[in-house]
């Protein structure tokens, strides 16, 4: 199959349709672009009809090229849907539902991509010129039959909300507590947030302020603000929206993506998207996705951490409902893949960690987190971690899963032997030698002990310590950044030592990391004269404002994940109980300013949806801690004896990996 990519024609529009996108390489034929319309669904070798109830199992296929019919005389060469630089946005007739499941007795043949890192031959997606495989197998299933193969078996009830049977979520009658009236509030607010398209849930807009006459691009649905909405209905047992929401963005991976005639890798996944409506023909419309990768965003930088919460989510989703058909899905495996690439691509690196520009995370503005941040390196170890469970090992995807594992040992032990610090580790770093030039050097990244700021002399507790904000040659970054040293704690990234001294850490330094409400994205803020040189000056971005210093309650279900993993619901509860008595007062605000958090942010957005969302995951975390630990890992010993490096074979020097093992097992 050729792919577009290959191509020197170009589709003529910007917003491409149902009608001109391609779905799994069989033909399609329409009746009139909107609402109301059946899907007509035919092969070569077979007729199919269906339904929006219909529901289908796919296999591996053959991908030829084919004709798209609309309204049966309009013709269009079309590609697979996973074909890249395809046009930038995508819709869809309303009220078409199609949903795809891959069944389990064909797990090994579930991913037919090559896997080899840096291999040109990785962006030949499925197979190409003729290679035999089966051919595509659409069947019919009752809603009363159970996916074959011996999945765990999955039931849908009226509102098609997916359930995991035998383990489905308790019900009221069951023995749930009685919502609360700011929960009412709270899970009213959420629904109102809840984006469709053509009739079907997709994801939540950032803010939902009715007074707020210029929403920017609050309106949107955004991959990091989602999760924990998309937890909310998880553990609610409303598994529909998320499962729609994981395909769509999927789909919009492989769109056209362009910065001033330059195409970022295939695997980026975009920030956001909108959905809009565009008018047609005779007084009909269709609605379009239209994904925003960062070419509009402040700084037009590209999302690194959409990804990465894109395959953390999809775990969550099979984890708590059980539907483990959808994470086999070819589509979803090479999704998968492909945002493996992008981050495991080699470069000219020497750490193992992940190089990235300022403002490529939560942190969207500039801050100084250019470099190596410790955010995006525990989300990239949670990913990685995800990924090596739910990729299908077979004969292609070995070499893939073998470069997972030999950067998830490379990783923590990078992060956890270099980013840690605490009262004998500064005390350490104060008494370095520079200029050290050796393999046997301590210093080896030539940091200079007056680096170390002064508000850490006095501020570092004895019984406690964390994982620094950044590090770079002759550069450590000591602010103390929140999510970062949660997820290193959620993934297990940092040792168990560490991870039980984080929380020993926020325990004893609350007023400054909780405050009036819980939680300080970074501490301290920088000030003065490094506030102009860091931020460039940034009005948003003013001490202890906003990402310099500001109050992110949304942070709240992180710290209740965490604190849930370490056996500490005395801290969660202590900081939901703070949040619960201001957030509905407030109007659920996004940020909130000063030292200790008591007014709210000066151009932070009211009725924010991850605020809401992040109270209601973090309240039913609470309830039912024994469902929000599988969202967590325990430690895998397994990881620290992989070990790649060459130096136990040329005899120049033993592994320091071996050295630090003591410290790093316990």
């Amino acid at each position: 199959m050729n792919f577009l990519r290959n191509s020197t024609t170009k589709l003529p529009y910007r917003v491409l349709g149902l009608r001109n996108a391609s779905f799994l390489g069989f033909r399609h034929s329409f009746d009139t672009p909107c609402c109301g319309q059946k899907l007509r669904c035919k092969t070569e070798a077979f007729p199919v009809n269906f339904n929006q109830n219909s529901q289908f199992h796919t296999y591996p296929s053959r991908f030829l090229g084919f004709q798209r019919v609309t309204n049966n005389t309009q013709k269009l060469n079309c590609l697979s849907s996973l074909g890249f630089a395809q046009t930038r946005a995508v819709s869809r007739p309303c009220d078409v539902s199609v949903e795809a499941r891959v069944a389990s007795g064909v797990r090994d043949l579930s991913t037919s991509v090559e896997t080899r890192v840096n291999d040109k031959s990785f962006e030949r997606i499925y197979v190409q010129n003729g290679i035999n495989v089966k051919p595509l197998v659409i069947e019919r299933i009752d809603k009363d039959e159970n996916i074959v193969g011996g999945e765990v078996p999955q039931t849908e009830d009226e509102n098609n909300n997916v359930k995991h049977v035998g383990e489905g979520f308790k019900e009221e009658k069951s023995g749930v507590s009685v919502e609360s009236n700011i929960e009412k509030e709270a899970w009213n607010l959420l629904r109102n947030a809840v984006v469709t398209y053509c009739g079907s849930p997709v994801g939540t807009v950032a803010a939902n302020d009715p007074g707020d006459k210029q929403p920017l691009n609050y309106d949107q649905v955004f991959i990091r603000d989602f999760v924990p909405s998309a937890l909310a209905f998880l553990l609610r047992g409303e598994g529909e929206i998320v499962k729609n929401f994981l395909l769509h963005t999927l789909q919009l991976q492989s769109w056209e993506k362009t910065v001033d005639c330059y195409s970022p890798g295939q695997g980026l996944m975009p920030a956001s998207f909108k959905v809009r409506t565009v008018p047609l023909d005779d007084d009909k419309f269709e609605e379009v996705l239209d994904p925003d990768f960062g070419e509009s965003a402040i700084g037009r930088v590209a999302p690194v951490d959409s990804g990465l919460w894109w395959i953390i989510l999809l775990r969550a989703y099979g984890k708590i409902t059980g539907d483990y058909a959808l994470q086999e899905r070819v589509d979803v495996q090479t999704g998968i893949k492909l945002i493996l690439n992008l981050c495991l691509s080699d470069g000219f690196d020497m750490f193992p960690s992940l190089l990235v520009t300022d403002g490529s995370c939560m942190i969207d503005r500039r801050m100084g987190i250019h470099g190596h941040p410790l955010e995006i390196q525990a989300l990239f170890y949670a990913a990685l971690r995800c990924s090596r469970e739910m990729l299908t090992v077979n004969e292609s995807s070995k070499n893939l899963v073998r470069a997972i594992n030999n950067r998830l040992s490379a990783l923590s032990f990078h992060i956890r032997e270099y980013y840690w610090v605490d009262m004998k580790k500064i005390n350490e770093i104060y008494r370095y030698k520079t200029e050290e030039y050796s393999m046997d050097a301590t210093n080896k990244f030539n940091i200079y002990p007056e680096q170390i700021p002064s508000w850490l002399m006095d501020w570092i507790p004895e019984e406690g310590g964390y994982l620094i904000g950044n590090l770079q040659p002759a550069h450590m970054d000591f602010r103390f950044f929140t999510l970062g040293n949660l997820w290193s704690i959620v993934s297990s990234l940092g040792t168990p030592k560490q991870n039980e001294a984080i929380l020993n850490l926020i325990e004893a330094k609350w007023d400054d990391i909780v405050g009036h409400m819980p939680l300080k994205i970074c501490y301290p803020a920088v000030e003065n004269e490094e506030w102009r040189i860091i931020t460039g000056s940034d009005p948003k971005n003013t001490p202890w404002s906003y990402h310099n210093g500001g109050s992110w309650p949304t942070l709240i279900w992180q710290f209740t994940l965490a604190c849930i993993k370490m056996g500490r619901l005395d801290l969660a509860q202590k900081a939901v109980a703070l949040a619960e008595k201001r957030l509905s007062v407030d109007h659920w605000p996004e940020y909130y300013d000063t030292r200790s958090g008591k007014f709210i942010g000066k151009q932070s957005r009211l009725y924010q949806t991850w605020t809401i969302a992040g109270f209601l995951t973090s309240r039913m975390m609470l309830k039912n801690p024994e469902l929000a630990s599988l969202l967590c890992w325990e430690e895998d010993y397994e990881l620290l004896e992989i070990c790649v490096c060459a130096l136990s074979k040329t005899g120049r020097k033993k592994c320091s990996r071996v050295a630090a093992r003591s410290q790093i097992l316990v």
